[in-house]
């Protein structure tokens, strides 16, 4: 353990402190648009920061890139200093007692790729939230157990945080459409990405809590002291054979049970399916006659009478032909919903909105 004294190791360790802590208040914000986004960049930037807190506390000013001729390479007028990666790598080939291992070298390295993807192309966030939760717990957890063994417990985040309050509807209409968008052609990218990158993972790696937390919330209803804490965490290598044993069968008997089965149109909504949907939430009392306004204004389909029946936009509706009528995606209520609001559509306005032919594009966020 490395015990600081005021100056330039000191400082980019509390910047790296506050990186951390700016990350985790950005994503606990309950209405932060950019909550994973932020939350990656920031982590990144906190754990670049406290490897070279801790190089400039070991090895001082050597922890930047050199060119061949041994001079060291300028960008915007300053030493380039290492990355990320590049720090990990001389960390685990200089310190053979202080081994990051495999799990969490893999969940950095995760992220990284994933704050890449986040600087060059779009991607919304907001879906992918409860999707990647397990590994930035898991990237915070890290972080904070290789802070406190390099420069001790007086360092530690936990004396600053709390655990963030939960709303009762875990699963709410909208997230569900935020699931159901994950599957959209904007999305296939990133989720083809995250898929990859656990698929090659080894299964003790994807098992472990340090690649990534899987948390079980349990209601504590047990005859305790009431002067427990209402919320304890229990490390799973901690536990005896015989509690791992009933952790299992807990796990067995409350998690989801998932039955395959063959099915057709799956998450394909009808028309009043559609109208609920926006009503619920939207607050409005949006009808069947206000979704034909829309859907002939953006033209997602054509009319009966067209003899091409097939001719739709395969995002927002498909032609079931054994019924002879048309099915509506969770991505056009999504579409729909976002008119009302964000782009001012109204009941009262919609008529003369839709009185003319819309593009998609000028629409589609």
């Amino acid at each position: 353990m490395i015990i600081l004294r005021r100056g330039k190791a000191r400082a980019i360790l509390e910047s790296s402190r506050n990186c951390a802590l700016t990350a985790v208040e950005s994503y606990n914000k309950p209405n932060n648009y950019f909550r994973s986004e932020n939350y990656i960049v920031l982590m990144i930037i906190a754990w670049t920061k406290l490897f070279h807190a801790y190089y400039q506390a070991t090895i001082g000013g050597k922890y930047y890139y050199k060119s061949k001729n041994g001079r060291y390479i300028i960008a915007d007028n300053e030493k380039k200093a290492w990355d990320l990666k590049k720090c990990i790598n001389h960390y685990n080939e200089s310190e053979p007692n202080n081994l990051l291992n495999e799990a969490i070298i893999a969940n950095i390295k995760f992220f990284i790729d994933i704050r890449n993807k986040i600087e060059h192309k779009y991607w919304d966030g907001s879906e992918l939230d409860a999707m990647l939760f397990g590994e930035c717990q898991a990237l915070l957890l890290n972080y904070e157990n290789l802070l406190i063994s390099m420069f001790g417990s007086e360092y530690s985040l936990n004396c600053c945080l709390a655990f963030a309050l939960q709303f009762s509807q875990f699963r709410s209409h909208s997230q569900n459409i935020a699931r159901s968008r994950i599957l959209s052609k904007d999305m296939e990218d990133i989720k083809r990405y995250i898929e990859k990158y656990r698929s090659c993972l080894s299964q003790d790696t994807f098992d472990s809590q340090e690649f990534s937390v899987k948390l079980l919330q349990v209601p504590k209803v047990s005859n305790t002291s009431r002067n427990d804490l209402a919320i304890e965490f229990v490390h799973w290598d901690s536990l005896n054979e015989e509690d791992r044993k009933n952790y299992n069968r807990l796990t067995t008997i409350i998690k989801d049970k998932i039955v395959t089965r063959n099915v057709s149109n799956m998450d394909l909504l009808r028309p009043t399916k559609v109208a609920e949907s926006v009503s619920r939430e939207c607050g409005i009392a949006f009808k069947n006659y206000h979704n034909v306004l829309l859907w002939k204004a953006f033209g997602i389909r054509p009319n009966r009478a067209s003899p091409d029946i097939f001719n739709t936009v395969d995002r927002y509706c498909v032609y079931d032909e054994p019924h002879g009528d048309y099915l509506y995606t969770s991505d056009w209520v999504l579409f729909v919903i976002n008119l009302f609001k964000i782009h001012g559509f109204t009941l009262d306005n919609i008529r003369q909105k839709c009185s003319k032919p819309l593009r998609i594009a000028d629409y589609d966020d």
